[in-house]
C-alpha cells in the first residue's frame, strides 16, 4: 500500500475532490434556486434522483478533466511540482484562470436558465451580435456587482483551499515507495480516472463500455428533469461542436417555387416560405374492433443487393421475398445515406438527415422533432433495441420526440449479450413479444423494433431456433452482392429471424380478436 503515501497522488486526488465538490454544490444551487423543483421533489418526482446521479457523474468528469494539467505537471520527470517552485506558480495561475472561466460559465448558465428556461448552449453566442443590448439587459436585470463579488470570492476561497492542499501534500516529508506498490497503484489510478471520464464509475458495463453522454439526461422525455442532469460547461462544449450555420434564405427564396411544386405544397406562399402540406386522414379500422396494432421493424444495414425480391440469385431472403409479394412493396424507396443514426432520424421525423456534422441525432438543440408516431393517439408506444440506445445519442431523439414512449435496451433484457450490438435479434423479437403480450388488451400498441445482427462481427448465436449456416464459395456470394460468406449468412439469419417473428406474431395474436392478424404490411428495404 505504499503508493497511498504518494505526495503527488494525494495532491491530485485532493484537487479533483475539491473541484468535484464545488461543481456538485453548484448543481445543488441550481436545483433549489433555478430548476423550478420544490425541495420535496426528491421524494415526489420520479426520475429526479436518477438525473441527479447522471449530473454528478458529469460533474466528476469535468473535475477530472479540469485537473488533468495538474497531473501532467506533477508527474513530469525531474522537473515537476515536487522540485520546481516555478511550476507551482504556473499551476496556481492555471487553477485561478480555469476556475474563473468555469464559474463564469455557471453564472451565465444560471441567468440563461432563469431568463429562457434552457441550459446554456452554443446559441448563447448569438447575444454577442447585439452586445450593447445584451449588456444593458444583463445590467438592468441582474445584480451584476453582487454576482461579480460572489464570483471573485468563490474563486479566491477555492484557490486558497487548493494552495493549502498543495502545502499539506507536496511539502510533507518524502517516504520511500516500493516499485511494485507504485506500479499497481498507478495502474489503479489510471483505471479510475478513465472510468470517471467515461462517467460510468458506479455502473460500468465492461462488455460494452458506452461513455455517459448528454442524451442520458433526457431519459425521461421531460425537459425540466433533463436540465437538472446536464453540466453547463460540458453541454456548452457539446453544442459548440455542432455547426450553428443557418439556412441560406436567399437560396430558399430563389428556388421556393420549384421546391413547393415538387413537395406538393397546398398553398404556396413565397413570402412566408411555407412548406406545409395537408393530407386528409385515411382511418383504417377493422369493423367492430379497436384500431389495429402497428409494428415497425427496422432491418438495420440491409441493402437491396442482398434481397431476393430485387433479383439476388442465391435466395438469401425467402421470408422477405414472400412479404414483398403479399404486401405493399415500395421497391423504388431507398435510403441515400450511410449510417444507421441517419436512417433512425428519418424514420422517426419523416425528414432526411442532411446535417454536415456526423448525424442530426448528435445535435442536442434539435432532439425534439415532430413525428407521425404521435398521431397514433391512445396507443401504447414501445421502442426496443438489442443493444445500447445511447450511441449517436439516439435515445434523446426517441424519448424527446415520441410522446409517452417506453424504451427498452440492452440493460432491460434477460437474454445474454452475444456481441457488441447486444442480444441477438431473435431474442429481441421474443422478449419484445413478451412485452407486447403483457400490455392491456383493450389498448392498441405501436412498436418500433430495431435489429442489429446484420453488422460485423456477423455473430451467429448458439441459440438460434435451428438456423443452419451455409458455406458457398466467396466468389458465389460476392457475385450476389455480399462481401463475405459471413455477411451472406448474417443476412440469411436476419431473414430467418424475421420469419420466426411472423410465426410468433401469429401464435400470440397481435390483433385483439385473435382471428385477424397481420392483415396489412409494408416492405421497405
Amino acid at each position: 500500500m505504499g503508493w497511498l503515501h504518494s505526495r503527488r497522488l494525494h495532491y491530485w486526488l485532493g484537487a479533483t475532490a475539491i473541484a468535484f465538490v464545488l461543481f456538485a454544490l453548484l448543481r445543488v444551487v441550481f436545483f433549489f434556486g433555478f430548476s423550478g423543483f420544490e425541495p420535496n421533489a426528491l421524494i415526489d418526482t420520479k426520475g429526479v434522483w436518477k438525473t441527479l446521479s447522471i449530473g454528478f457523474n458529469f460533474d466528476l468528469r469535468l473535475a477530472i478533466l479540469t485537473m488533468l494539467p495538474l497531473a501532467l505537471l506533477a508527474w513530469m520527470p525531474r522537473w515537476n511540482l515536487l522540485s520546481s517552485r516555478l511550476l507551482r506558480r504556473i499551476a496556481r495561475v492555471y487553477l485561478v484562470a480555469a476556475l474563473s472561466v468555469l464559474l463564469l460559465i455557471y453564472i451565465i448558465d444560471f441567468g440563461h436558465y432563469a431568463y429562457l428556461g434552457v441550459r446554456i448552449n452554443a446559441t448563447v453566442l448569438r447575444f454577442i451580435e447585439d452586445a450593447q443590448i445584451s449588456r444593458d439587459m444583463v445590467w438592468q436585470t441582474y445584480p451584476v456587482i453582487w454576482i461579480s463579488l460572489g464570483w471573485l470570492a468563490t474563486v479566491a476561497l477555492v484557490t486558497l483551499a487548493l494552495v493549502r492542499l498543495e502545502r499539506v501534500t507536496l511539502d510533507r516529508p518524502r517516504k520511500v515507495i516500493r516499485k511494485l506498490s507504485a506500479a499497481w497503484g498507478g495502474a489503479l489510478m489510471v483505471v479510475l480516472v478513465l472510468l470517471g471520464i467515461l462517467g460510468r464509475v458506479e455502473n460500468m458495463n465492461l462488455e460494452n463500455p458506452v461513455p455517459l453522454r448528454w442524451s442520458d439526461a433526457f431519459f425521461s422525455g421531460n425537459n425540466q428533469i433533463a436540465a437538472l442532469g446536464l453540466n453547463p460547461v460540458l453541454f456548452l462544449y457539446d453544442t459548440g461542436k455542432v455547426g450553428q450555420s443557418r439556412y441560406d434564405e436567399a437560396q430558399v427564396r430563389e428556388h421556393y417555387a420549384v421546391m413547393a411544386n415538387y413537395l406538393g405544397v397546398d398553398k404556396p406562399d413565397p413570402q412566408t416560405l411555407d412548406f406545409v402540406r395537408h393530407q386528409a386522414p385515411q382511418p383504417y379500422k377493422i369493423p367492430g374492433s379497436r384500431p389495429p396494432n402497428v409494428m415497425f421493424i427496422m432491418l438495420e444495414s440491409l441493402g437491396t443487393s442482398a434481397v431476393g425480391a430485387y433479383g439476388n440469385p442465391i435466395n438469401p431472403t425467402p421470408n422477405l421475398d414472400r412479404l414483398a409479394t403479399q404486401s405493399w412493396f415500395f421497391e423504388h424507396f431507398y435510403v441515400p445515406v450511410t449510417g444507421t443514426a441517419k436512417t433512425v432520424w428519418a424514420s422517426i421525423s419523416g425528414v432526411p438527415d442532411v446535417t454536415r456534422q456526423e448525424t442530426a441525432t448528435r445535435n442536442p438543440l434539435i432532439t425534439q422533432q415532430n413525428t407521425l408516431i404521435n398521431a397514433f393517439t391512445g396507443y401504447e408506444k414501445i421502442y426496443t433495441i438489442g443493444g445500447n440506445s445511447g450511441w449517436a445519442n439516439m435515445n434523446a431523439l426517441i424519448r424527446q420526440s415520441i410522446d409517452g414512449v417506453r424504451l427498452f435496451e440492452e440493460r432491460d433484457w434477460k437474454s445474454p449479450v452475444v456481441d457488441v450490438w447486444g442480444i441477438s435479434d431473435l431474442d429481441l423479437f421474443k422478449e419484445t413479444d413478451q412485452i407486447l403480450q403483457a400490455l392491456p388488451k383493450d389498448k392498441p400498441f405501436f412498436a418500433y423494433v430495431q435489429t442489429a445482427g446484420n453488422h460485423r462481427p456477423f455473430t451467429i448465436p448458439k441459440s438460434n431456433d435451428g438456423f443452419e449456416v451455409k458455406h458457398p464459395t466467396l466468389d458465389e456470394v460476392q457475385a450476389a452482392g455480399s462481401r463475405s460468406v459471413e455477411q451472406y449468412n448474417a443476412v440469411r439469419l436476419l431473414d430467418f429471424n424475421l420469419g420466426r417473428l411472423m410465426e410468433i406474431a401469429k401464435a400470440g395474436g397481435f390483433q385483439p380478436d385473435n382471428h385477424q392478424r397481420l392483415q396489412q404490411s409494408a416492405f421497405v428495404p
